[in-house]
């Protein structure tokens, strides 16, 4: 059986994360412990909140340069994806610099912000991230800050501006909505980051 470690960042959805696998029959443990971290078969990096808030617990919980060196597949949501870029405007921290692109705040296009509610995501095709889910499909975020499109872009949604909704490079994937709270797609998206990735 696959083990999945959902790392431990001090933020408030882990619950909800690790409930969203429990839904699919899939055993998740929440653990800041290094070794646990290090011999995982999959990891999750959530986060909610500010980067700088964030990267303070990660480097106050030595998970920093465990995280930069993983080589099994890790998914980050949210603030996790944000993270896994090289810098954040929320806060001005350098970030985890697991792949280019930086976070910042989403312009002022005259839509409300944050950015709340269900909105339409477009994948690149045949992305086994994505397998299985319909083109467009709709999925849930709640953010205020995003990374625009750059290379590692390989979904993207569009709120006044089009920012990247999940991003990829070599073992590190991360998406801006909250599978967890998206219904149908969002599950399937986590068990295609368990089985196919």
């Amino acid at each position: 059986m696959t083990n999945l470690t959902i790392i431990d960042t001090g933020c408030a959805n882990l619950s909800s994360v690790k409930f969203a696998f429990d839904r699919l029959g899939i055993q998740a443990e929440i653990s800041r412990d290094l070794d646990k971290i290090k011999s995982a078969d999959k990891l999750l990096l959530p986060g909610v909140g500010t980067a700088a808030a964030a990267m303070k617990i990660l480097h106050d919980r030595n998970l920093i340069e465990t995280i930069q060196n993983v080589t099994q597949p890790i998914l980050g949501i949210c603030l996790g994806m944000q993270l896994m870029t090289e810098f954040s405007s929320e806060g001005n921290v350098p970030t985890l610099n697991l792949m280019q692109g930086n976070t910042q705040p989403l312009p002022n296009t005259g839509l409300p912000l944050p950015h709340m509610g269900w909105n339409k995501v477009h994948y690149e095709q045949d992305h086994p991230l994505f397998a299985g889910i319909e083109q467009d499909s709709h999925f849930y975020f709640v953010h205020s800050y995003a990374v625009l499109p750059n290379k590692h872009t390989i979904a993207t949604c569009d709120y006044g501006v089009p920012f990247s909704a999940a991003l990829q490079h070599s073992n590190f994937y991360g998406v801006q909505f909250h599978p967890e709270r998206s219904g149908k797609a969002g599950s399937q998206l986590l068990r295609n980051f368990m089985e196919n990735i």
